[in-house]
């Protein structure tokens, strides 16, 4: 077992969404109550095989409940923001991004040029978003326009074609029923995308693209707010800098 003296809320608050008590949570990792306590309250860290069993068991993400399993094993982390860095889109699971939405209570900020993965991996997508809407947080929605010439252009840098732009248009069908919901804002950009953006209050998701490489198989960092004019600040002024130039969709 690793010593850290800070709390674990993050294992903490997916305990309490799923009805899991220490008690229940041992039994099911083949763990001592007290252990688990452990974990929870004074930011204990199990062993990888056991770390591994508590996550599926509660349907996380390992690395987002016990970030240092991931650092320990690949880098160091140079910025206190950072919770963990995927080396490929298609290595973070859809429950990281759905978790986070799920747990917004101000503020969602989603910039990308498509993203349909997100709407195919949970069709309850929209129906969230809604919820989280009428609860009072404010979402705002940037996609690619179809028509952009940056848009374009990245079709042909990742050698898709026409595929970025008929994603682009998928995209926005997926969101567009959202409009009738006061909070939810949607828009379309045409900035150069050097970054796709999931943000739900203090925590995001960054897609950092590569040229030629399709966002599924760029890394992703996962930031969380605990600094003024950090890495977090950064990208949060990068998207309302392309909100500013975006344009409404109407209709």
């Amino acid at each position: 077992m690793y010593n850290v003296r800070m709390s674990n809320e993050r294992l903490r608050a997916a305990m309490a969404a799923g009805g899991w008590t220490h008690a229940s949570l041992a039994e099911a990792t083949g763990m001592d109550p007290k252990s688990v306590e452990r974990w929870v309250n004074l930011g204990r860290i199990p062993r990888r095989r056991t770390a591994i069993r508590a996550a599926e068991t509660l349907g996380q993400d390992v690395h987002v409940l016990w970030p240092a399993l991931r650092q320990a094993r690949t880098a160091r982390a140079v910025s206190p923001e950072l919770v963990a860095l995927y080396d490929q889109r298609a290595d973070v699971p859809a429950s990281a991004f759905v978790n986070m939405f799920a747990t917004a209570r101000d503020n969602i900020d989603v910039l990308v040029y498509a993203a349909v993965f997100l709407h195919e991996a949970y069709p309850r997508l929209n129906d969230l978003l809604i919820e989280r809407a009428e609860a009072g947080c404010a979402i705002r929605i940037a996609v690619g326009d179809a028509d952009s010439a940056n848009v374009q252009q990245r079709g042909k840098e990742e050698k898709f074609g026409y595929g970025i732009e008929s994603r682009c248009r998928l995209a926005l069908l997926h969101y567009r029923d959202l409009q009738a919901t006061p909070g939810i804002e949607l828009r379309t950009h045409a900035t150069t995308l050097y970054n796709s953006i999931y943000r739900a209050d203090q925590e995001m998701l960054v897609n950092a693209h590569l040229w030629g490489v399709n966002a599924f198989g760029a890394p992703v960092w996962h930031l969380r707010r605990t600094l003024d004019g950090g890495l977090f600040d950064t990208y949060t002024e990068s998207f309302n800098a392309v909100w500013r130039t975006a344009r409404a969709v109407e209709g």
